[in-house]
């Protein structure tokens, strides 16, 4: 069970980086990407960059300490729920030119959680 925990964390570690990375290295404007009908501000979208990094490190250094993995994956997870919320605040899950993005946070959520549970079942 251990070795599927490791499995799942790594892949959502490497999704965390990859997404969380330039939104903390963010500087100026949002760019286009990154821009919706909701408006979150720059400083905002630095936040939520940082937090998706921190998640990415407890999740690695859940590999060694499955409390911090748990606690990284669960948060994630709520970070992941607000997305989720965001995305359909702005609409983007009636528009289907905007719906393929908006479903990464849904699906993201849902390993975040396998992610916790596969580690507390692994301990």
């Amino acid at each position: 069970m251990f070795v599927f925990a490791a499995v799942l964390s790594v892949l959502l570690a490497v999704v965390g980086l990859a997404a969380g990375l330039p939104k903390a290295l963010l500087k100026g404007n949002i760019p286009a990407q990154l821009q919706s009908a909701g408006g979150l501000s720059a400083p905002l979208v630095r936040f939520i960059g940082l937090a998706e990094l921190a998640a990415t490190a407890g999740l690695l250094a859940g590999l060694f300490w499955q409390p911090i993995g748990v606690a990284a994956a669960l948060g994630f997870a709520v970070l992941l729920v607000g997305a989720i919320g965001f995305h359909a605040k702005s609409g983007d899950y009636a528009n289907p030119e905007t719906r393929g993005n908006a479903m990464a946070p849904a699906i993201l959520t849902i390993i975040a959680i396998a992610v916790a549970v596969t580690l507390i079942l692994a301990s």
